[in-house]
């Protein structure tokens, strides 16, 4: 099929994504859609809970395996949308929709890619699509779910909008709750171990605690107090406080060793991560994916948003039309030439890398 045929396929197939709402772990219905995508270009595809998925015709276990991923589901639109989020309007060539940009034009355009090269012979690398469910939650049934079911990946392009620059580097996250003790008491009688003023110094520690190892592509680790939380009443000095603390972490860190510094060197009674699997990512500069990327014009960077990368434990790129600062933002969109110019550069990578 023509690229240019396959172009308006995808942007009719994403039209129909916004109008489907799919929040996270409710895509069934946008499964379906991609369901219908797959069956319309005669590609056999198998279906696991929310993801869908497939592999090239002429799949070779000894060969590598290159994974394209993206996902279907949004999070909820926010209160200051002037547009119905769940319809697809098309204005001064952007398109506009819940989803649209994070991450509906990347699914889109990989899901085009794919299918461009379905049906080749002789690739050096086997493909792997999965439409994945529940990345903007990081639940229990998307991508991370697949890894035991479909085949053994070695290297993966994650769709995320990047404005198709390559991102090699990709920051994790680890949430703590932390707790700051002191003695409780009635508010009218003295207390020199009030656990709000203890809070004080903790917040100054935070604020300036520097871990040591930087990266090139990703910077510093970025440690952030975001939550506080203490008392229930007005006379009544809280035996504790409780604070959320949510650490960016670079790939020179495994979460685990970030979650050992901070209980070793905090001064809270006690920290505490919610979890320890949503790792940073990265990939060699020395990747053929990286090298033809960057040949082909593209710019190189280090991103602080998390992904479906996070799960991932081969080496990953994040790479997708769009821009991230529409993400989440009110009248959501994507322009329509991102779309087209981000299926010529997936295929073009490709082309120099698996052909």
């Amino acid at each position: 099929m023509e690229i240019q045929q396959l172009t308006e396929n995808a942007i009719s197939l994403l039209k129909k994504l916004i109008e489907t709402p799919s929040f996270s772990s409710e895509e069934e219905y946008t499964a379906v859609l991609i369901e219908n995508w797959f069956t319309t270009h005669t590609i056999p595809f198998k279906r696991t809970k929310n993801n869908v998925w497939a592999t090239n015709k002429y799949f070779d276990e000894s060969k590598p395996t290159l994974l394209l991923n993206s996902h279907h589901d949004t999070v909820k639109p926010n209160s200051a949308y002037t547009n119905d989020p769940f319809k697809a309007i098309v204005k001064d060539g952007k398109l506009y929709g819940l989803g649209s940009n994070d991450a509906g034009g990347c699914l889109v355009s990989l899901i085009a890619t794919f299918t461009h090269f379905y049906q080749q012979k002789d690739l050096k690398y086997n493909l792997v699509i999965v439409a994945s469910a529940e990345e903007e939650s990081s639940g229990k049934n998307g991508l991370n779910s697949m890894l035991s079911i479909i085949p053994h990946i070695d290297v993966a392009i994650v769709g995320e909008p990047t404005l198709m620059n390559l991102a090699v580097a990709e920051k994790g996250l680890v949430v703590f709750d932390a707790v700051v003790e002191g003695t409780p008491s009635h508010a009218a009688h003295p207390n020199t171990n009030n656990s709000i003023y203890n809070t004080i110094k903790v917040l100054e520690w935070f604020n300036h605690y520097t871990f040591e190892r930087t990266s090139e592509a990703l910077g510093d680790v970025k440690m952030t107090v975001t939550q506080i939380t203490a008392g229930s009443q007005h006379n009544v000095v809280p035996a504790h406080v409780d604070l959320v603390v949510d650490v960016r972490v670079n790939d020179a860190y495994s979460n685990q060793e970030i979650a050992d510094i901070l209980q070793k060197e905090s001064p809270c009674a006690k920290i505490t991560p919610r979890s320890l699997r949503l790792n940073s990512s990265s990939i060699s500069t020395d990747h053929d994916l990286v090298k033809a990327g960057i040949a082909m014009g593209r710019k190189t960077y280090g991103s602080p948003t998390l992904s479906d990368q996070s799960v991932l434990s081969c080496e990953s790129l994040k790479l997708g039309p769009g821009d991230s600062t529409r993400s989440h933002s009110a009248d959501e969109f994507i322009y329509l030439a991102e779309i087209e110019e981000g299926i010529k550069i997936y295929i073009e990578l490709l082309n120099r890398v698996i052909l």
